[in-house]
């Protein structure tokens, strides 16, 4: 190792996003689909704290339903430890504790936030010194979220998601999210965009390989302009999570009525992202939907990625 251990404990912190632009295309032999996207990471936060062990385990806290996050190999911080072990010849373990806020199948990325932080956690454990380029392409072997949350700020995604370039945001963006009790599967909504795609002829026998983000998005961000941004947010797989659950769209209605410049479903679902003018009118937005008896969450955007706390 050319880096010296840390040797009781790593605490790292990894934000969840909003995709302020999804546009997906047709499903390819491989089963996936080519996205382009624009990442936004917000002030909702996923803690992964790494200690020394024999073996490795992880523990979970601040979900109500502990089943709804396994502790096994399909947990994405498992396996991002075990990744890193495997391409750093480390041959102990790792105890994770992963303390939850991102909603768990909410569609903001907050196992891909797990995933992210546990590779920052167990590389600063275990003294391995990887570069950001090497942590990257670790994090793209586990899925399309997971190297946005290790860089964070605002990106555009294209192929499956994984490759980065980032795009330029200024100022701040404040997002009101309602987050679900009830979670959506991401496979399920592909697959229900699929089916109405195919009977509705959306898309041609053979869809491109690559998508681009429109110009539109891009100078929305580099303005700084929420409402220049407002008219701007997309999601193809909207309709999809909306026929899943069709009660989101009253949610957002109930937003932009409360004074939300636009709402849009985050990625899969079935969290609801508010965009609004303004911290006071986001505030105000809160409160009214609180009173509908919602859980609106106000956050803002964009903020860092992966990072040691401490």
């Amino acid at each position: 190792m050319s880096h010296a251990a840390f040797a009781d404990s790593v605490h790292v912190r990894a934000p969840g996003k909003i995709n302020v632009f999804l546009g997906v295309g047709g499903r390819h032999d491989d089963g996936y689909h080519a996205l382009a996207t624009v990442f936004q990471a917000v002030s909702l936060y996923e803690d992964v704290i790494a200690r020394p062990a024999d073996d490795f385990s992880v523990t979970v806290s601040g979900v109500e339903d502990i089943d709804s996050v396994p502790l096994d190999d399909r947990n994405l911080a498992m396996r991002a430890a075990k990744l890193l072990a495997v391409a750093v010849d480390h041959r102990g373990g790792v105890a994770l504790e992963i303390r939850k806020n991102v909603p768990v199948a909410g569609g903001m990325g907050g196992g891909s936030a797990d995933a992210a932080a546990a590779l920052v956690a167990c590389d600063a454990l275990w003294g391995t010194g990887l570069s950001q380029t090497r942590l990257h392409d670790l994090a793209a072997r586990l899925g399309a979220d997971v190297p946005f949350a290790l860089h964070g700020g605002t990106a555009v995604g294209t192929g499956r998601g994984d490759q980065l370039n980032p795009a330029l945001a200024r100022g701040r963006f404040d997002w009101i999210l309602v987050p679900s009790e009830q979670g959506l599967s991401t496979p399920v909504v592909y697959e229900r965009l699929d089916l109405l795609r195919e009977e509705e002829g959306a898309l041609a026998d053979d869809p491109p390989l690559s998508l681009d983000v429109p110009i539109p998005v891009l100078q929305a961000l580099r303005s700084g302009e929420p409402v220049q941004l407002a008219e701007t947010l997309f999601n193809d797989l909207q309709a999809a999570a909306l026929h899943e659950r069709p009660d989101l769209a009253e949610t957002i209605r109930q937003g932009v009525a409360a004074g939300a410049l636009q709402g849009i479903v985050s990625g899969s679902g079935p969290t609801v992202a508010l965009l609004c003018p303004d911290p006071e009118t986001a505030q105000d937005v809160q409160s009214s939907l609180r009173e509908t008896g919602l859980d609106p969450l106000h956050v803002h955007g964009p903020v860092p990625g992966a990072r040691i706390i401490g």
